[in-house]
């Protein structure tokens, strides 16, 4: 049951990792939606508890999005452009993935690191 539980929100964090990253990339060149998009990132963070079902999660969505859409398109264009906010969405892609993977404690034997309460 557990297990479960860890997979469910695991899935939900990964979903609002996604979510919150479409929202910085539409946004990123607006200067307004990129402040405004990587203190909503950086926040979720470290409100998150650390571990591997929680801000690694949340992290892998949000980088896993800016890494797929990074690329040009079929169409020859690009969303995220070679300029300084496209670069520091970038940038920030790279911080958020290095806090997640940083942060992650390693898992005791009598307690799971799962930064959910135990029951």
């Amino acid at each position: 049951m557990r297990t479960l539980l860890h997979v469910l929100v695991a899935l939900g964090l990964l979903v609002v990792g996604v979510v919150t990253a479409v929202a910085v990339v539409a946004l990123h060149q607006l200067w307004w939606g990129l402040v405004l998009g990587l203190a909503a990132t950086l926040t979720t963070l470290v409100a998150l508890p650390p571990g591997w079902w929680t801000r690694l999660a949340f992290a892998v969505g949000w980088v896993g999005l800016v890494a797929y859409v990074v690329p040009a398109r079929p169409s020859g264009s690009y969303l995220v452009p070679g300029n300084a906010a496209g670069y520091l969405l970038l940038g920030a892609g790279l911080v958020v993935l290095l806090l997640a993977v940083a942060t992650v404690r390693p898992a005791r034997r009598d307690e799971p690191d799962d930064g959910l309460p135990a029951p």
